[in-house]
This record gives C-alpha cells, sequence and structure tokens, in this order.
C-alpha cells in the first residue's frame, strides 16, 4: 500500500453529546450536528414503526444488547482499519478477527492514503461528521465508509440510511478540502461479514447525487423543525 504524499490536514474539532445528541465544535467555536443525529432525528414513520416492531420482537433488553454489541464490533473493526491504513501494528482481538479478515482483502485495493478518521463540516448545509477514509480504491479517488455485519446485504435498498451517511460525508469533504482540489466523484462502502469476503457497494457520481438530493431534505427537515440554521 503506497501513502501519497499530499495528505489532507486534519481539522481540529471537539465532540460534545447533548440529551442524547452529538455535536462537533470547530476552531471558530461553530457548533453543528453530527450525521447520525440528524439521521436519528429525521427518521420516517416507517423506519420508527419497523424500529419499535423489532424492539418489541426481540424484547427491550436483547434489542438494547445487540445494539451495544454492535457498536462495540464497529469501534474495534475501525481502530483495526486506521492502524492499517496509517501503517501501524495491527493486533485484532478475538472478537473483532472475523470482520478484519473479511476487510482485509478490500483494504489491499486501497492505496494513495489521504485522509483517516478525518472531521469535516459542510458551514453551508449546517452538519460536521468523522469520515472513515478518503484514498483510491482500484485506482480511483473515492471516499471509503468500513461496517459490520452478521449477514449479507445484497442490495444497495437494504442499507437502510448507510448511503445518506456516505453521501454526507462525500458533500462534506468535498466542501471542507475544495481549496486542496479535492473533487470525489466516488463512493464507497465495504461491509465485513464473518466467515465471509466483504460486501463492497460502490457509488458513481449518478448515484451519490441520488441519495445527496435526499441528504440534503433530511437536513432541511432537521434545522426547519428547530426554527431554522443560520
Amino acid at each position: 500500500m503506497s501513502v501519497n504524499p499530499f495528505e489532507l490536514p486534519a481539522y481540529s474539532a471537539k465532540q460534545v453529546r447533548e440529551n442524547g445528541k452529538q455535536y462537533y465544535i470547530d476552531d471558530r467555536g461553530f457548533r453543528l450536528p453530527s450525521v447520525s443525529t440528524i439521521l436519528n432525528a429525521t427518521r420516517s414513520p416507517e423506519q420508527r414503526e419497523s424500529l419499535a416492531q423489532w424492539q418489541q420482537r426481540v424484547g427491550m433488553e436483547e434489542a438494547s444488547r445487540i445494539t451495544v454489541a454492535a457498536s462495540r464490533r464497529g469501534t474495534g473493526t475501525h481502530k483495526q482499519v486506521e492502524r492499517y491504513l496509517r501503517g501501524e501494528v495491527v493486533v485484532s482481538p478475538e472478537n473483532i478477527r472475523p470482520y478484519w479478515e473479511s476487510l482485509k482483502p478490500v483494504l489491499h485495493g486501497v492505496e494513495a492514503v489521504r485522509l483517516v478518521e478525518g472531521t469535516v463540516f459542510h458551514h453551508e448545509l449546517g452538519y460536521a461528521g468523522k469520515v472513515d477514509c478518503v484514498a483510491s480504491y482500484q485506482g480511483t479517488p473515492c471516499l471509503c465508509e468500513w461496517k459490520t455485519s452478521d449477514r449479507p446485504k445484497h442490495s444497495v435498498d437494504r442499507l437502510y440510511d448507510y448511503p445518506l451517511q456516505l453521501v454526507a460525508y462525500w458533500g462534506a469533504v468535498n466542501y471542507s478540502y475544495q481549496e486542496y482540489g479535492v473533487d470525489l466523484r466516488h463512493a464507497l462502502i465495504a461491509i465485513a461479514i464473518p466467515e465471509m469476503p466483504a460486501e463492497v457497494f460502490w457509488f458513481d457520481l449518478e448515484s451519490i447525487s441520488h441519495f445527496w438530493q435526499q441528504w440534503q431534505e433530511r437536513v432541511a427537515i432537521f434545522w426547519r423543525r428547530r426554527g431554522g440554521f443560520s
């Protein structure tokens, strides 16, 4: 894996949580909600009903256990990927190893790494977030997002809000680093699955534009409910 000598600068940011919501504060004091906070706050009635039915079906205690376990495995897998992309030694814990092994073939196609776990802001639309990776995959510059799952997704339709999260970061990267000539036109979501090669969902500019419109609508709903953003 080669490393691009023109690595993008990391922007300083402070993370804060208030009433279960996450915000990022930049070095000028601007405080913006995270991508996940906006997505959670603007779920459709159908999404909320589906979540409620699942919680009722498995029980609240089991639903909480599953959610916490998924969060931990995702965080653990991200840490291993970050170490790898930074050229550090990767020693994967036993519970993370199946996901790490699933992702490794994808990571072998990643090169020219420009940004890893970088905080980005979109001051015009009013949101912020932490990007997994900006690099090239199989020779094409793109934004990369790493996910974990216990079973294959098979289609984009089963990714729920992942594509919206992806394009939110895509838009913020292009906005934050436009002075560095960044103009990403591709993005990918790689989903690590135990005992299987990771699923890779590739997004070209046409599909990105489709989900970008949906993301802008979700951001607009979020701020409209809070009296506007300025």
